[in-house]
């Protein structure tokens, strides 16, 4: 597998930004008015949002507002890791090494800090002072017009186990339901909803921070799953592991808990025990916000419920958001995917799968390509066995599609010109029916397949787009003279040969 040059050095979110500031394809800041009400996700739609939104929008450059309707002193970030080239920049890799980058992160972990002061709290805000109104402190947007409510799209709930004191991180939507009232979404088997109903079952709140505005080496290590990241395992450490130097948490103001010291905004509070609440209790929307499979789910009809005790920030904080089924999602939830399927295929069988790519289609969850390298005629089944392989990694993984090594993951075109040209349906395509997979996907519900017994529950499908080994002389591409372009046609970017080698140098 290619080895990551070393990760550039960032402690936090502005230090990230600094690192492709420069760039103007890469970062945009606007001073021109904006509401966060709608008009903020509208206009990242057309500008950089791409993923699975309808059409019109593209991929394009993160965007800083600096004037947000109603917030005179907040900032909002959006778009920050909506491009797999800009999130391997910051993390010191290339598009098609980022993820063994994290591969490399999980298998030497460096565990946080506690430090005594921190960024974070320069300013407190206590939910007991009079006038305190979450709405009023933060520009909490809205994806559209039907959304259920204000979200907070981007926050790292930290919690510990009530039972072991094991703490862990992970990102939920968060819903605005009042002036310190807060609502959570969370998807079966989440690993704080494992400690909130611990807690819960004790009688007792679930003290918790929500962490905004966070290095991207942050919230890429917090969205590993189980098995990779096993209950008891704080994702934390992956974060330390990519930047070879541990996260630094400093102790809440209000709670006891901690918080990453270095984020821009951090809320604090309370999950509280048997209180529940309607998603959409204001709104009567009936809809949630829109989600990475491109559809806006139905609104939760009875989420738990936190408490807000404070809020803390830096000087004039950055709040950072995303367009909900944007291509920022897929870079949270698929390099990820992609670290955890090649660390377990490796060790079942070393050297075989060379690259996959969790494609945008899928949200980065739904949709993995995988390119193996064959060898002799067992790989035709071992092949299959990898695709097994990576179901069982990653649980709401859906469809699998296999490719040989002269496929690009990365193209569509490619692994398209590879589905039609190397596969049949009558034999190339394997189906696992009644397996658990992901309650957003809209497909994966009893009234779209009578046979499916709860939402959730899907078919899952292996596309076997290789070539067969005794043929492969029948499928050898056309061979091209491998010539550097670029001394030809200097004012034109060729990105692929720019991360392989110095432009005159051989190939």
């Amino acid at each position: 597998m290619p080895r990551p040059a070393p990760a550039p050095a960032a402690r936090d979110l502005r230090d990230a930004l600094a690192l492709i500031a420069h760039d103007p394809s890469a970062y945009l800041e606007t001073s021109h008015p904006v509401n966060p009400a709608g008009q903020l996700a509208g206009v990242y739609r057309h500008v950089g949002a791409g993923g699975t939104v309808a059409r019109p929008t593209r991929r394009g450059p993160a965007m800083m507002f600096t004037s947000v309707a109603g917030h005179e002193d907040a900032r909002v970030l959006v778009g920050l890791l909506a491009d797999r080239r800009r999130v391997a920049t910051m993390l010191g890799a290339t598009p098609s090494t980022v993820a063994h980058r994290l591969v490399e992160a999980l298998d030497r972990p460096l565990p946080p800090v506690v430090v005594d002061e921190a960024p974070a709290q320069e300013r407190v805000h206590l939910a007991s002072d009079p006038g305190f109104d979450i709405r009023r402190l933060l520009p909490a947007p809205t994806n559209t017009p039907t959304d259920a409510a204000p979200y907070f799209c981007m926050g790292l709930l930290l919690a510990s186990d009530p039972e072991t004191g094991v703490s862990d991180v992970t990102i939920h939507r968060i819903a605005v339901q009042g002036r310190d009232e807060l609502s959570i979404f969370f998807s079966p088997g989440r690993h704080i909803d494992v400690f909130r109903a611990k807690a819960e079952a004790a009688g007792r709140p679930l003290p918790v921070t929500i962490n905004m505005g966070l290095d991207p080496a942050v919230v890429v290590g917090a969205c590993f799953e189980a098995p990779t990241t096993p209950l008891g395992y704080d994702e934390l450490q992956v974060a330390g592991g990519l930047r070879g130097a541990p996260v630094e948490l400093v102790d809440a103001v209000t709670v006891p808990e901690r918080a990453i010291a270095r984020a821009e905004i951090v809320i604090e509070g309370e999950l509280l025990p048997h209180v529940r609440v309607a998603e959409d209790q204001h709104t009567r929307t009936g809809r949630a916000m829109p989600e990475f499979p491109g559809y806006s789910g139905p609104a939760h009809p009875s989420l738990p419920v936190m408490r807000v005790t404070a809020v803390t920030t830096r000087e004039r904080p950055i709040l950072q958001t995303l367009v909900g089924p944007g291509e920022e999602h897929t870079s949270l939830a698929g390099i990820p995917t992609e670290a955890s399927v090649l660390q377990a295929v490796e060790r079942s069988m070393p050297g075989f799968v060379t690259q996959v790519h969790a494609h945008t289609a899928g949200g980065g969850k739904l949709l993995l390509v995988m390119q193996v390298r064959k060898r002799g005629p067992r790989d035709d089944g071992m092949a299959r066995q990898a695709a097994l392989v990576a179901l069982a990694t990653f649980r709401e993984l859906k469809n699998v599609i296999l490719v040989d090594a002269d496929v690009d993951v990365f193209d569509t075109d490619d692994v398209m010109w590879a589905m039609t040209t190397r596969m049949q349906g009558s034999t190339d395509i394997v189906v696992v029916p009644g397996v658990a997979g992901h309650v957003l996907d809209p497909s994966q519900q009893p009234a779209y397949d009578p046979a499916i017994p709860a939402p959730g529950v899907t078919s899952k499908t292996i596309f076997d787009a290789t070539g067969p080994f005794a043929m492969r002389d029948e499928f050898a591409r056309a061979a091209f003279m491998d010539v550097d372009p670029r001394p030809w046609a200097p004012g034109l970017s060729f990105p692929y040969l720019d991360d392989a080698a110095p432009a005159g140098s051989a190939r």
